[in-house]
C-alpha cells in the first residue's frame, strides 16, 4: 500500500502533471495542444505526460475526428485534486493574489459540482433543513429532502443509479469545509445553470449568480449570497 501511494502521489506531484489535473477542473476535455499551452511546455513533453496519467488510470482519453480530447477517468479524480489544494498554507497567498482569486474562491465549479464560498453555504442551508444529513464518510437525503429535490425536478432514485458517488463531501480548498458533490450535486449545479441562478464565466471556473439566483438561493437553501 505504501509504494502504491507513493507510486500516486509522485504521479500528481510532477508541475506539468499538476498542471494538467488543475487545468480539468473546470469540468471540460482538453486536447493535448491545449494542455500544452495552459502547462507552458512543449507537444511532445505534454504527450508523455498525458500517456503517463491516461496509463495510471487518472486520465481517459476520446477520439472526435481528428482530435483526442483527454478529461479524468472517474470521479474521484478532480474530489482528489481539489482536496489535496486545500492542504496549501492561508498565509502562503498574497494580498494581491487573494484579491485576484475573489471571484473563484466565492464562486465556481469543481469539476460538475458548484464549489467556493457559495458552494459550502449552499450544503450547510441543506443540512441545516435537514434535506440531507451526514452519514459517515456521505451525505444521505431525507424524506423531505427527497421531496424537495424532486419539487426541483431531481429524481433522487434515478441519480441513486448511476455507476458513481450519490452524494458525497468533498472538501473545498479555499473555505477547508465540504460543499456537495457527486451525482447529486452535479444535477443541482446542472439544474441552477438551466434554471438560470447562476452562469459561466467564460475561460473560468467562475460562477456568477445571477439576480435571480439570489432571490432563488434564499427562497430555497436559506442563505444570503448578495
Amino acid at each position: 500500500m505504501e509504494n502504491e501511494f507513493s507510486e500516486i502521489a509522485s504521479m500528481i506531484g510532477d508541475p506539468v502533471r499538476a498542471k494538467i489535473l488543475w487545468a480539468l477542473l473546470d469540468g471540460r476535455a482538453y486536447t493535448a495542444t491545449e494542455l500544452a499551452v495552459y502547462a507552458d511546455t512543449t507537444p511532445q513533453n505534454i504527450s508523455m505526460h498525458l500517456n503517463k496519467l491516461v496509463n495510471a488510470d487518472l486520465l481517459s482519453v476520446e477520439s472526435q475526428g481528428r482530435h483526442r480530447y483527454y478529461n479524468y477517468s472517474r470521479a474521484d479524480v478532480p474530489y482528489a485534486i481539489e482536496a489535496i489544494a486545500s492542504l496549501i498554507p492561508g498565509n502562503n497567498l498574497t494580498e494581491r493574489k487573494l484579491v485576484e482569486d475573489k471571484p473563484v474562491r466565492y464562486c465556481r465549479s469543481c469539476y460538475d459540482h458548484l464549489a467556493g464560498k457559495v458552494g459550502v453555504l449552499l450544503t450547510d442551508g441543506l443540512l441545516k433543513q435537514q434535506f440531507i444529513y451526514k452519514k459517515e464518510n456521505s451525505f444521505e437525503v431525507s424524506g423531505e429532502g427527497e421531496a424537495w429535490f424532486n419539487s426541483l425536478g431531481i429524481d433522487i432514485n434515478l441519480l441513486k443509479k448511476q455507476k458513481r458517488s450519490f452524494a458525497r463531501p468533498c472538501l473545498d480548498w479555499s473555505e477547508r469545509k465540504h460543499h456537495l458533490a457527486g451525482s447529486l450535486g452535479a444535477a443541482l449545479l446542472n439544474r441552477m445553470i438551466v434554471d438560470g441562478w447562476v452562469r459561466k464565466e467564460k475561460d473560468s471556473r467562475t460562477m456568477i449568480v445571477t439576480r435571480k439566483g439570489e432571490q432563488a438561493f434564499f427562497d430555497h437553501f436559506k442563505i444570503d449570497v448578495r
